[in-house]
């Protein structure tokens, strides 16, 4: 007797399990700034040494930063974990030594010294959950708190200190109250007119 169980969009994985169920996640260190390249290094290995059995998905976790530029919306990516890879694989010590011996890459994370111990699966859809949040919300890569001090930087009122009283990051425009003439004025700015002291 077999029971049907409701799959809920909360309840279906964001990653798939592998197709192979001894295949788990491995954390690699690596040279800060040269995680696509240590990706592309470990691919290349992996298809000279004919290994394609053994290792599944590669993951270099990344979020999309909106910044302003020279007053331009600029929208680019940031690494969550710089110098750190994730490596979806069968750990034995060939493929042990296929990642351990790639250029810029400096071990594993995690475990004894030839012996890494895999993250687990919860840990793996986390990342993967915050990877495809930050692909649909982009965060700002200057945030604002309603009730901080900034200074003015630029436009008319360049180097009038005030409070940050509202913040609109759809518009990367930020509404703060400056002292003009001992009275408190509201003045909504660019992002990139301000600045936090």
């Amino acid at each position: 007797m077999t029971e049907e169980v409701e799959v809920t969009p909360e309840a279906t994985s964001v990653l798939p399990p592998s197709t192979n169920p001894d295949m788990r996640w491995y954390v690699v260190h690596a040279y800060s700034g040269m995680e696509k390249a240590v990706e592309r290094n470990i691919v290349e290995r992996i298809t000279r040494a004919a290994m394609q059995d053994k290792f599944g998905r590669i993951l270099v976790p990344t979020e999309e930063v909106v910044e302003i530029k020279n007053g331009q919306k600029r929208t680019t990516e940031r690494r969550f974990f710089p110098g750190y890879v994730l490596v979806e694989m069968i750990m034995d010590d060939e493929s042990w030594h296929l990642v351990k011996h790639t250029n810029k890459v400096t071990g594993f994370v995690g475990g004894a010294k030839n012996r890494p111990a895999p993250i687990s699966q919860k840990e793996v859809e986390d990342i993967v959950n915050q990877m495809q949040q930050g692909t649909e919300k982009p965060r700002h890569k200057v945030e604002f708190i309603v009730g901080e001090f900034v200074r003015v930087k630029e436009g008319p009122f360049t180097d009038f200190n005030g409070t940050v009283e509202e913040v609109n990051y759809e518009k990367s425009k930020v509404r703060v109250s400056v002292m003009i003439f001992g009275r408190a004025t509201p003045v909504e700015l660019e992002f990139s007119q301000v600045e936090k002291t």
